[in-house]
């Protein structure tokens, strides 16, 4: 019987191999089944939910380290007593170390973050850069935990993207597929970060997908799931930020001023957001104008942020015990005042100066300290038909988080799950409501479109504005030797009348060419040195740009209602 059954398991096991193997062919050329689909969003959201767990862990134990302190949430508190030089010591250092990772490992010396992962999705099929992006994640790790004034969410989200991009590549994902995994790492990294599942499912959708199509909703739901199941082994089901008591809206008369609060945040978050350009920019003045070394860039930060730190601490770091303090109503109206300000300057050098991280923990806390110096002033005014200024709080955390992410309803969620606060939902969704809607009119949709927008991607129009960026010219115009191509002469003759263009370009540029002469093809050209002729390639007709164009438009609407 042995000496049968030994040829009959090889038999099985052979086929078994080539099964696989067939299956594994056949997922690649044609993509994975829905099931399959399935095990592998679970997949992404379990290695997304530890890089997020360790990221997170990773800076705790870098701050507990360089500042001596156990108890990490309360830094600002420790930093308090510590000598002078030592907290100007740790983000200089940090932002050198910060500076050499990125020149080494980054074209640019610029940190990814979540506008990178918008683009890969729209732009990019779902990838992202792998290499940059893992050299943004330890310089971002470095710099929080160093002190720098940013969030962890962002290097975070990219990393995710990064984890994605190396699956889609593995099983030569299409666009499609490749968005949706991505949105499931976004998803599971969002959901173990901040141990909330249902924004971070949101999240993925309504900031990086950019659309709630019904096929995605699944599978980015299983890692979301994933990503929190991790945090709470880890940490337990907790809440990030615990209020004393349950907050009261007294009754719809406060409501009025929860309008106005979102007004005031929506012009908080605008300033945010254009502080970190004004820093940005300049630093890049100042950069270009003395010849700095760009891995110098960061130290230079590290610097003036070590500066500041050391006498008002508060700015260290993420930020969570400030906000914990706003939300618990511990601070005064003149403290909450200056440390909105504070943090605000602190975030834009550290952003502004490449240090890393992302900017919706320092919302959080910018909003949370405006929230209650509003709500001060309010209650203060009309103690009577006044409720907790604690609420007021509460509600500035997600308005301003909303206006700087251009996310109102993952924020409101978020905010919910980060305080275990539910009662108080009428009055955090009005000032978020307005916050977004004033927010989006003085900048580009929100602050990561914003980001793309002053880097020439314009995403914050849609899809009938960026697809044009994606199609070069040199892919669909008509060569020379086409049988349908155009007339030479005729072509020579609108190169004479300067009506041509680049092969190397898009239809963004083409289009306006159009509309412009007039004219049913555009003569494609290479153009040569100084006093050469230019080298005709052929010609771009309109409407084969018009077919490429509805084309793209149309798969962009199946994508989003399928």
């Amino acid at each position: 019987m042995s000496r049968i059954g030994a040829p009959v398991l090889k038999e099985k096991f052979a086929a078994a191999m080539n099964a696989t193997r067939s299956g594994w062919q056949v997922m690649r050329k044609r993509g994975p089944s829905e099931f399959q689909f399935w095990l592998i969003a679970l997949f992404i959201g379990i290695a997304a939910g530890f890089a997020a767990l360790f990221f997170r862990k990773g800076i705790e134990a870098l701050e507990g380290w360089l500042y001596g302190t156990d108890e990490v949430a309360q830094l600002h508190s420790i930093a308090e007593h510590l000598p002078w030089y030592w907290i100007l010591l740790i983000p200089t250092t940090g932002g050198l170390v910060v500076g050499l990772i990125l020149h080494w490992f980054t074209p640019d010396g610029r940190v990814r973050a979540v506008a990178d992962v918008i683009d890969g999705a729209a732009m990019h099929d779902g990838r992202v850069e792998t290499r940059a992006g893992v050299a943004s994640m330890f310089a971002s790790l470095i710099t929080l935990g160093t002190g720098g004034s940013s969030g962890r969410e962002g290097p975070v989200v990219h990393m995710a993207g990064v984890i994605s991009t190396w699956v889609s590549n593995w099983i030569n994902a299409n666009g499609i597929t490749g968005r949706d995994l991505l949105g499931c790492a976004v998803a599971a990294a969002v959901s173990a970060s901040f141990n909330a599942p249902i924004a971070g499912a949101l999240f993925a959708l309504e900031v990086v997908l950019r659309h709630f199509a019904v096929h995605a909703f699944a599978p980015i739901v299983i890692a979301s799931v994933a990503g929190t199941v991790i945090n709470r082994l880890a940490f337990g089901d907790v809440t990030e930020f615990m209020l004393p008591v349950a907050s009261a809206l007294e009754f719809y008369v406060e409501l009025p001023a929860f309008l106005l609060l979102g007004l005031l945040c929506g012009v908080v978050a605008t300033a945010l957001m254009h502080a970190i350009f004004f820093a940005e920019d300049w630093a890049n003045y100042v950069q270009e104008r003395i010849r700095l070394p760009r891995w110098l860039r960061p130290m230079v930060a590290g610097i003036l942020l070590g500066g500041l730190a050391i006498w008002f601490p508060h700015i260290i770091g993420v930020g969570y015990e400030t906000t914990s303090a706003a939300l618990t109503g511990e601070l005064l109206l003149h403290e909450a005042m200056v440390f909105a300000v504070l943090k605000v300057a602190a975030v834009a050098i550290t952003v502004g100066g490449r240090m890393g991280g992302g900017v919706f923990s320092p919302s959080l806390m910018v909003g949370a300290l405006t929230g209650l110096a509003f709500g001060l002033i309010a209650t203060g005014i009309f103690p009577e038909v006044s409720g907790s200024h604690t609420l007021y709080a509460l509600a500035g955390m997600g308005a301003v988080a909303a206006a700087v992410l251009g996310a109102p309803i993952s924020t409101t969620l978020i905010v919910f799950e980060l305080t275990g606060d539910w009662q108080t939902g009428l009055a955090v969704m009005v000032a978020v409501s307005m916050s977004t809607a004033l927010g989006s009119r003085l900048v580009d949709r929100s602050f990561f479109l914003s980001q793309l927008e002053r880097r020439g991607v314009h995403l914050a129009a849609g899809p009938q504005a960026y697809l044009l960026s994606m199609y070069r010219v040199a892919k669909i115009m008509r060569g020379r030797d086409d049988p349908r191509a155009a007339d030479e002469d005729r072509c020579w003759e609108l190169i004479e009348d300067g009506i041509y263009i680049d092969g190397n370009a898009t239809l963004e540029a083409a289009m306006p060419v159009f509309e412009r002469s007039s004219v049913s093809f555009i003569p494609v050209v290479t153009l040569g040195g100084e006093g050469e002729p230019p080298e005709l390639w052929g010609a771009l007709f309109h409407v084969d740009a018009l077919k490429a164009y509805n084309k793209a438009l149309a798969a962009v609407s199946e994508e989003e209602h399928s």
